[in-house]
């Protein structure tokens, strides 16, 4: 064991001694304690508060520790630094380098911008169906929603999923002389979304539109577009370094380019370029995402919380917690460390959630009275964006407001009632709140960014590679070969059972 082995042994050490102690201190008393304002942390109009969190100065400086102990200080400078941080995969990771104002001066960013702003003056456009799958599909359908209020471009549908009901419904909504396919896939191999681009061609072919007309390819392997029938010329490329749940400022979000139009799309990278900046140069003291990072360390490693919630108060950014759960799970739901040893703890928490409000009336009962303590992020704007400049609607924001602080506040302080147990709720129930201004394009890629470097920061710590999903792409092979049948001899009984009936 090497120094710097033994040295971070210990301060995991303490940690576990932290957690035995913390869990003797009721969230109700730590709350009110002096100088708990130091768990709030600010970047321009962000603020992550963390005071109702099973958290002390002493603790969070311990987690610091073993970051620097760790050496996070040095992969974050590589990873800016175009190293191939992507061990598995011997590749770096380069989505960063899409927010720079560098890349938004580039040649292939020019090319999408003009394209999208042509797709938005043609007036015989009226629809957008991005055909994707993953990150092709959620991270720019989350973008498009989260950003409705901006959204001045023409109708854009999203299709991810291999069912044909989901294509056929979305379709029945579309003119064929009128509607622009745009199919995203990194490989141009991926078999759900290549089955979806036939479909909608074979739909274009019937109701006598050139496919090559209406179709565009967003791919990192052009010849396999071209090969499929795509013009070369509306082929937009991303870097094979660039992930599909850390594609979306890519030509993976041309889609919502073309929705919201490119000053606003310049604004979402640019609110990211700012989080990076910060991540990247900001002592590990003051720096959000490594803090936010820590604390998922904290909860899945030393507080024992299996899963982590998400709960924006935006019915715009209902998909968020959908795109969390694949950027956090997908990335860090590892069973090998790094350089492919056993781990010896549980990395990743499973992660979840809803739209606030509607959640207090579902799933909140959980929450406060469950066995389980299942710490949550509460997301929430302080101000609406394009709403009505009217006095009712400034309030119905505000009531808005109001209930993600009371659920807070409820989830910490619980409520005693020794008489009616059914109502007694025992409270200590952490929550982080992460509040800004208002939900602009700009905001909104800041936010993103965050938890994409949430999710790097404790991958590393956990010592495990975010970049690689060796566990999707076996779900593929093993589909692959099923609807090949060129090797069934892996598969039960019940599995080649089940196939033959598909052909009946």
């Amino acid at each position: 064991m090497t120094d710097q082995d033994k040295l971070i042994a210990a301060i995991e050490g303490q940690l576990r001694r932290d957690a035995d102690t913390i869990a003797l201190h009721h969230l109700r008393r730590l709350i009110y304690q002096d100088g708990r304002d130091d768990l709030c942390f600010h970047f321009e109009d962000l603020t992550v508060d963390c005071t109702r969190q099973p958290l002390t100065q002493n603790i969070l400086q311990r987690l610091l520790t073993l970051a620097e102990t760790k050496s996070l200080a040095d992969f974050i400078r590589a990873m800016f630094a175009g190293k191939a941080i992507n061990l598995s995969e011997n590749r770096p990771v380069s989505h960063c380098r899409l927010r720079t104002p560098d890349y938004r001066q580039s040649q292939a960013y020019q090319k999408l911008t003009h394209f999208a702003a042509d797709v938005r003056a043609n007036q015989s456009i009226k629809s957008i169906v991005n055909l994707g799958i993953g990150g092709s599909n959620l991270g720019p359908a989350m973008v498009t929603a989260g950003l409705a209020g901006f959204h001045d471009g023409p109708a854009v549908h999203y299709i991810g999923n291999v069912d044909p009901h989901a294509l056929y419904d979305i379709l029945a909504q579309c003119n064929p002389r009128s509607t622009l396919f745009i199919i995203t896939s990194k490989t141009f191999t991926t078999s759900e979304t290549l089955v979806n681009a036939k479909l909608a061609k074979g739909w274009l072919q019937q109701n006598g539109v050139a496919p090559d007309a209406a179709m565009v390819a967003v791919t990192a392997y052009q010849k396999r577009a071209v090969d499929w029938g795509i013009d070369p010329a509306r082929i937009f490329d991303f870097d094979e370094g660039v992930g599909g749940r850390y594609s979306l400022w890519s030509a993976v979000g041309l889609s919502v380019m073309i929705a919201i139009g490119s000053t606003a799309f310049n604004q979402l990278l640019k609110g990211a370029h700012a989080m990076d900046n910060h991540f990247e140069t900001a002592p590990f003291a003051s720096n959000i995402p490594v803090i936010m990072g820590l604390l998922r360390v904290w909860h899945r490693s030393y507080l024992g919380c299996m899963a982590y919630g998400i709960m924006p108060y935006d019915q715009r950014l209902a998909r968020l917690p959908a795109w969390v759960q694949q950027l956090e799970m997908e990335s860090n739901g590892k069973s090998v460390t790094r350089h492919g040893k056993p781990l010896d703890r549980p990395a990743g928490p499973l992660i979840w959630g809803e739209v606030g409000v509607n959640s207090q009336h579902s799933f909140f009962q959980w929450l406060h009275h469950s066995v389980d303590i299942v710490p949550i992020d509460i997301l929430i704007a302080r101000k609406p964006v394009n709403l009505l400049d009217d006095a009712a609607w400034q309030a119905s924001h505000k009531t808005l407001a109001i209930n993600a602080v009371a659920q807070a506040e409820a989830l910490a302080v619980g409520v005693e009632h020794a008489d009616a147990p059914h109502r007694h709720f025992p409270g200590n129930r952490p929550s982080l709140m992460v509040s800004w201004e208002a939900t602009t394009p700009y905001a909104l890629g800041r936010l993103l960014a965050l938890y994409e470097h949430i999710t790097i920061v404790s991958g590393f710590v956990w010592d495990v590679n975010s970049f690689d999903q060796w566990g999707v792409e076996l779900g593929k092979k093993m589909a692959h070969d099923l609807a090949s049948k060129s090797d069934l001899d892996g598969f039960s009984p019940a599995a080649k059972a089940f196939l033959n009936r598909l052909d009946d």
